[in-house]
């Protein structure tokens, strides 16, 4: 059996590690989706798709004894909710279940005949990309500890932080102007 989860991971922290794990314990095989892949430097979506790739990706490597058993596919939105699941079902391979804890994504999935579940939330209020991103924003160092190591290496040498700050500055001017 395999599953599919969507996110944006914005960034990929240890909720979505756990979830993961999680999805792995009850399918064969697993795709995970990066969302809006095509959204980058902006406050809600900061990172690129590959810079989310790499996150995931070395993040699964450093946690799990085998990742072939993970598939991960970056996907642009379509902004049509109507044909969002038919813009993925093109994209991957077949799937039996999807996870998500986003009402929306259920509903779409089920209206398109996909089964769906949602996995356990992880300490949610601080396993929060929202929040993790202010944190980082902020200059406040506690984000480190929410995110896999490998995922604060990557931020580290893309100088994420500088960027998350750059990226909120000029948000914040813009509401002014």
């Amino acid at each position: 059996m395999r599953g599919l989860i969507v996110g944006r991971f914005q960034p990929f922290h240890k909720g979505h590690l756990e979830a993961i794990k999680f999805i792995l314990s009850e399918c064969d095989d697993l795709i995970v989706i990066i969302a809006a892949s095509q959204q980058s430097h902006l406050p809600a979506n900061p990172f690129t798709a590959g810079e989310r790739y790499d996150m995931i990706h070395q993040s699964l490597v450093d946690e799990l004894s085998d990742i072939t058993r993970v598939i991960i596919v970056p996907a642009n939105d379509i902004k049509d909710n109507g044909l969002w699941v038919a813009h993925i079902l093109r994209l991957v391979p077949k799937f039996d279940i999807v996870y998500s804890n986003n009402p929306l994504i259920r509903y779409l999935f089920a209206q398109g005949g996909k089964e769906t579940r949602q996995t356990p939330l992880f300490e949610r209020k601080e396993y929060s990309a929202a929040h993790i991103r202010k944190l980082i924003w902020e200059g406040n160092d506690g984000w480190k500890k929410l995110v896999p190591k490998s995922v604060v290496k990557i931020i580290e040498e893309i100088d994420g932080v500088k960027r998350l700050q750059i990226i909120n500055a000029t948000d914040e001017h813009q509401e002014k102007s």
